[in-house]
């Protein structure tokens, strides 16, 4: 960016094209009696009109004289939405994410199935899940055209398929019918599929053939991920389970996206890897090593995508410092390496119980470095949220909420999850051994202060989005919540760690606040979503409420949710 004297009013830009630009880059020049926006495409077009928008907003006192070169480290900049456990969006929800995610340059859109389509003939599976029709899927795909904004079909066909295999009908083709002891030693129902029982191929053939057709993407992610069930020694059917799909008519002339797990770490399996394969480099943590897994991935030859996270699942608030170590060391493996695209998640484990501007954070961030690592990496990031995504005028609400995401740092850190929210997916844990050795009540004091700081800033806050009543109602919702955690962990500590050892009275106390937030979670669940899915993520809440009814909880609580 190079940027003059003096200062330029806004105005239509005019328009032209230059072929020798890269693709989807542009060239913007300000001057003192001109706009000109010069683009390779009409995606680029659009994102030069993005950028001169967002300098309308940051210049109130008119745009600086400048020439901006502009264009993506990555061809594919991705996000994924998890619209299986449990929380599918309402079509303006979806909507009015698509437009903000393509006014940060994102160019791709996966929501993740698992049962939230509705296939003909399987009503069973997801007649009470809000699921989406395929006149609905067909609407939102050409409403991303229009943003250029590609809506890639994603429905996992292998593990994760619990909610098909709780069915007598489809019970045969679970390789565990009766269930299994997972790694933790939890007993688990079914969940993956029998890759050697002709019958899974059957079913997932006709889900394909239902659920592709609605999408004009050359791409399709099948997943394959995490079968708990699948023996190493069976690791020949899930190559030969790949090969079976990528073969399959259903998926002819499109590229076949597939989840690494099984993969990336072991150089000898991707040889067996069948021609247009991506695969997709997942990992939430800001130690993943994506940068040792690219380098193998480029070495076999594969094309692939690197998949950080938001850090949003399992915690309320996000987990701040880790989205942004893990979405920027995402970022420089794909350019280091050659990745094919940077696909960035957004999980819904235990509940969805996290609200959609929880994880706005990292959806922008994870567009900035997919974009441009060089220049994005340190970007001030409160400051952009405030002023691109929130358009909070007086700059408080993007800072109260990273620094919300921050206060997992307070406890011991644990993967995947904040251990301030640990006990209330799983009341059984005695709070001060195992996974939360060694937290204390001056490190709850802390997050409850800082909650308190961001609650503060949160009232200052003059967000101007249409939905920023919804936002902040959304912010101070979590907040009442992890008060409530906070303070059923200084019981807990006042005691022996469990539940057990709090006072019925003040068990009691809990159970009246925790009401409070149930009723509201209810509500603002259906602001944005269908009432599908609304029954098993409230289950959470009021399961632990009636824990601090009993104090007892369930041993083996969510077993059979878990995935």
């Amino acid at each position: 960016m190079e940027i003059g004297e003096g200062r330029a009013a806004y105005r239509e830009p005019t328009i032209k094209r230059d072929n020798a630009l890269p693709v989807e880059g542009y060239e913007l020049r300000i001057e003192p009696d001109a706009i000109l926006l010069t683009a390779r495409d009409d995606a680029g077009e659009q994102h030069g009109r993005n950028t001169l928008a967002q300098l309308v907003r940051v210049h109130a006192d008119g745009l600086p004289v400048a020439t901006i070169n502009d264009w993506p480290d990555l061809a594919v900049r991705a996000v994924m939405l998890d619209i299986s456990r449990d929380k599918v969006p309402s079509m303006a929800t979806l909507e009015d994410l698509v437009v903000r995610l393509a006014s940060w340059k994102i160019n791709q859109l996966q929501l993740y199935i698992e049962h939230t389509f509705a296939y003909d003939g399987h009503e069973e599976v997801w007649a009470d899940a809000g699921a989406l029709t395929s006149d609905e899927i067909r609407h939102l795909d050409a409403f991303c055209r229009r943003h250029h904004v590609e809506l890639v079909p994603n429905q996992n066909c292998l593990g994760h398929m619990g909610r098909w295999l709780r069915h007598e009908r489809y019970r045969s083709l679970a390789l565990t019918p009766d269930g299994f002891t997972d790694m933790l030693g939890r007993t688990r129902p079914p969940m993956t599929l029998d890759p050697a029982n002709p019958g899974s191929l059957a079913l997932v053939r006709e889900l394909l053939g239902q659920l592709v057709p609605c999408f004009t993407s050359s791409r399709v992610h099948v997943g394959l991920d995490e079968p708990w069930e699948l023996a190493d020694e069976r690791v020949g059917d899930y190559l030969e389970w790949i090969a079976a799909l990528r073969a399959l008519p259903e998926l002819a002339g499109r590229e076949m996206l597939v989840w690494s797990d099984l993969l990336s770490n072991y150089p000898e399996r991707l040889e067996h890897l069948p021609t247009d394969v991506t695969v997709c480099e997942w990992g939430y943590e800001d130690w993943h090593p994506f940068d040792e897994r690219a380098a193998s991935l480029a070495a076999a030859g594969a094309n692939f995508y690197v998949c950080p996270g938001t850090s949003t699942w399992m915690t309320m608030f996000g987990r701040t410092t880790n989205m942004l170590g893990d979405c920027a060391n995402a970022a420089a493996a794909a350019l280091a390496h050659g990745a094919e695209g940077y696909l960035n998640t957004d999980w819904g484990d235990q509940g969805h119980l996290q609200y959609l501007p929880v994880s706005e954070p990292g959806f922008a961030y994870g567009a900035a470095v997919a974009w441009c690592l060089e220049s994005n990496r340190d970007l001030d990031l409160a400051a952009a949220l405030d002023a691109h995504v929130f358009f909070d005028s007086a700059g408080e609400l993007g800072g109260a909420l990273l620094a919300l995401g921050d206060v997992y740092r307070e406890v011991p850190l644990i993967p995947n999850v904040s251990g301030v929210t640990l006990h209330l997916y799983f009341p059984q844990l005695r709070l001060g051994s195992g996974p939360t050795n060694g937290i204390t009540d001056a490190a709850i004091d802390r997050v409850e202060d800082t909650v308190a700081g961001a609650l503060d800033r949160l009232g200052r806050a003059r967000s101007a989005r249409p939905d920023a009543g919804l936002v902040l109602d959304e912010l101070r919702t979590s907040a009442a919540l992890v008060q409530v955690l906070c303070r059923d962990a200084h019981a807990r500590l006042a005691g022996d760690g469990s539940l057990a050892s709090v006072p019925q009275s003040v068990r009691r106390e809990l159970a009246t606040a925790l009401d409070v937030v149930v009723d509201a979670h209810r509500d603002l669940w259906l602001a944005r979503n269908r009432p599908g899915g609304l029954a098993d993520s409230v289950r959470w809440l009021t399961h632990l409420r009636d824990c601090y009814e009993t104090g007892v909880p369930q041993r083996d609580w969510g077993s059979a949710y878990v995935g």
